[in-house]
């Protein structure tokens, strides 16, 4: 199992509510992309792991958005997709060119979408 989604079990196993595990797996993310971001020491490991875990979550979210069993309506699943395929190009993008100030919008999505998973939109 994944990193990303060994720390989605285990935050599943802490509460009951799928939007909130969610909600706190895109904060973990958040939380190490900002890590990075501030500690900026340029491309380093740390920046490969926050990348990673984020990339790993996102896969988990698109996944499910692709689902045939989702229940959300396909307008939703379609927005996730979207999102999830600008984060992997984002992602790409900081790998090839590393700058702290790409990492800000992979922040500000993991935040938002907490936010509202959360019910605080």
């Amino acid at each position: 199992m994944s990193h990303a989604a060994q720390a989605y079990a285990r935050t599943s196993q802490a509460t009951s509510n799928p939007r909130e595990i969610e909600a706190q797996a895109l904060l973990m993310a958040a939380r190490k992309l900002q890590d990075v971001q501030t500690n900026w020491a340029g491309p380093d490991q740390n920046m490969q792991k926050a990348l990673l875990f984020n990339r790993r979550l996102w896969t988990i979210f698109m996944s499910a958005a692709e689902a045939n069993d989702n229940p959300q309506p396909l307008e939703i699943r379609q927005n996730i997709a979207n999102i999830g395929c600008f984060v992997m190009q984002r992602t790409i993008d900081m790998q090839l060119n590393p700058d702290p100030s790409m990492l800000k919008p992979l922040i500000d999505i993991n935040c938002n979408i907490a936010a509202g998973l959360a019910g605080r939109a």
